[in-house]
């Protein structure tokens, strides 16, 4: 049995939507988690994941393992025996083989898209296939185990692989592109936790609350204008949208030298606009452009330090 998930990008409301504003977040198809499961004529359940360096017993690893975690998950939900209690000489091995290229601690969802197939591909070779609900639900608890306190943005996007607009403490809206339109993905290669610009952008807030409110209203606009647009099939109005957000959160102090120079040379080299994805300082920006000049866009990032990039239609 077979599943395959696609990663996830933020095109706007990153920050703000701490503070309750929208989010917007799409798709990225173009990289994807891939996970088999298969009969095994040996006992207990191996899983290959190579990429992470993982060729385990599903016993050999703490129940609190990303992947164990969510072996475990689907067998409580299915009420099934755990497989945990499996020993040689019992019947019925499984072996899990998972792959993704999906770069991993990114902002491209790289944990929620592998437990988003890794439920699908084990529930549906139990004959208990899951419902995307009910797959979402699960993905989203393993989030919980694993970040604390997510959005529950990553897993939506992955779970139905379609756009969604996100307001914290309100139901997720996903929503249906009007006309196709082109991202490119540029990665900076720098490694910043999400956590600690969040928590410098707080205090920032408390010190100056009136201007960051401001700030904050201006991102949660720039939100709705975004998803009316691509609604409405208007994308090419992205562009100017992704410049405005970049110039606010850089006031936010959470864009680099790095995310900026990236967001200059898409510009450059003919994007329609730009901007940091995530939480900034590092990670990832994205560059709205016509499909025919994404490959030279996507050049101009490498000439510009980019580690890698990934072009990606939002349909």
């Amino acid at each position: 049995m077979k599943s395959s998930a696609p990663g996830k990008i933020i095109l706007f409301g990153e920050h703000a939507v701490v503070y309750n504003r929208p989010a917007l977040a799409v798709p990225v198809t173009q990289v994807h988690a891939d996970v088999e499961v298969l009969d095994s004529p040996r006992a207990g359940i191996f899983i290959h994941a190579p990429g992470i360096d993982l060729h385990a017993e599903l016993n050999s690893l703490p129940p609190d393992h990303p992947i164990a975690s969510v072996i475990l998950k689907v067998f409580s939900t299915l009420r099934l025996p755990s497989p945990t209690g499996r020993r040689a000489g019992d019947e019925g091995g499984v072996e899990i083989s998972i792959t993704s290229s999906i770069p991993v601690a990114s902002g491209l969802g790289s944990g929620a898209a592998v437990s988003v197939a890794l439920i699908r591909a084990l529930s549906s070779f139990i004959s208990h296939p899951l419902l995307d609900e009910e797959v979402n639900t699960l993905a989203f608890e393993i989030e919980k185990l694993h970040h604390g306190t997510p959005s529950g943005i990553d897993n939506t996007v992955i779970t139905y692989n379609k756009p969604v607009y996100f307001i914290k403490g309100q139901p997720m809206e996903t929503f249906k592109v009007g006309k196709p339109f082109t991202i490119v993905v540029g990665d900076t290669g720098i490694s910043a936790p999400t956590k600690e610009s969040v928590g410098d952008v707080r205090l920032l807030w408390l010190r100056d609350t009136s201007n960051f409110e401001n700030y904050f209203n201006e991102i949660a606009q720039i939100a709705l204008i975004a998803r009316r647009s691509i609604e409405h099939g208007r994308p090419e109005l992205l562009g100017e949208l992704m410049d405005h957000n970049h110039s606010i959160l850089q006031s936010l102090t959470v864009s680099s030298p790095e995310l900026d120079k990236l967001v200059g040379a898409a510009r450059n080299a003919g994007a329609l606009g730009a901007k940091l994805s995530g939480g900034g300082r590092g990670g990832n920006m994205i560059a709205l452009v016509d499909q025919a000049g994404a490959e030279s866009v996507a050049q101009a990032l490498i000439s510009a330090g980019a580690k890698r990039t990934i072009i990606t239609e939002v349909r």
